[in-house]
């Protein structure tokens, strides 16, 4: 009895000291003192991609003058005389959906090709494009936004899923903060990045979040429609291998080995 009790007191203890030494793996940018942060030192903007759905508007100080640059959708249902109509009450702007080819068409000036342009870059396309049909007194105002800005985040996370980005930046600390975090199953030093070009061409990078240097990686801030995945470490793994009969037998196992020391304490 003695020696089962030895046993099992020398096996808690290996656990014990094994989850310690794991936890080296868990912490996030743990060498900052050795980083040169400098290298970071830019400001990310994103770039329009093909299926992007844009919103452009056109602000001028005569509202008539940019009505034809933007167009409203129906957006409403409604009922004369028992006949369903369209109407557009609800004044929905026309959104833009990027062709394959990262063009749209746009009211009045027709096709641009925008894919691959920052937002700004496609701020001032517009711009020029548009200048011919006004005064020389009027001074449009464009402004362009990606209506469908999102990301996806799966694995070892406590709420996996696809988010969406209202300001069009977000780095990957940001995007796993809005997935609630990684789990501590979840393997930080190979995270895996899928990203998909404009060109249709498609890349997997792994990512190590134990080292400060991810800051000045190129995969830092996400683009539109990037996926992270989290692996789950080997423990998380053996574990969903593991079948009912098993887990029957080692918490049998382990209420065997508690009423046996329990039993020794009192008899000795």
């Amino acid at each position: 009895m003695k020696k089962l009790f030895h046993l099992a007191f020398v096996a808690l203890s290996l656990l014990l000291l094994t989850s310690c030494g794991s936890t080296k793996n868990v912490a996030y940018i743990q060498n900052s003192d050795n980083v040169d942060y400098a290298r970071s030192a830019y400001l990310y903007d994103a770039r329009i991609m093909p299926k992007d759905i844009l919103t452009i508007t056109v602000n001028t100080v005569n509202p008539e003058a940019s009505a034809p640059f933007n167009l409203t959708i129906a957006s409403e249902m409604s009922s004369i005389n028992g006949k369903a109509r369209l109407s557009t009450g609800g004044q929905t702007l026309q959104t833009y959906l990027v062709d394959n080819h990262g063009c749209i068409e746009f009211p009045v000036v027709g096709t641009l090709e925008v894919g691959g342009l920052t937002k700004s870059a496609c701020e001032k396309l517009i711009h020029d494009k548009i200048m011919r049909y006004f005064s020389a007194e009027e001074n449009p105002i464009v402004t362009v936004r990606m209506s469908n800005y999102k990301i996806s985040v799966l694995g070892e996370v406590n709420r996996p899923g696809m988010f969406t980005v209202g300001n069009e930046k977000i780095n990957i600390f940001e995007a796993l903060a809005q997935a609630g975090d990684l789990t501590i199953y979840g393997v930080r030093d190979k995270v895996k990045l899928i990203r998909e070009y404009e060109n249709g061409k498609k890349d997997v990078y792994t990512l190590n979040l134990n080292d400060a240097d991810i800051i000045n990686s190129p995969y830092y801030y996400l683009q539109q429609n990037d996926i992270l995945y989290v692996e789950p470490n080997k423990v998380k793994a053996r574990n969903s291998s593991v079948g009912q009969t098993t887990s029957l037998w080692l918490t049998s196992t382990s209420i065997l080995i508690s009423l046996a020391s329990l039993l020794y304490t009192i008899l000795k």
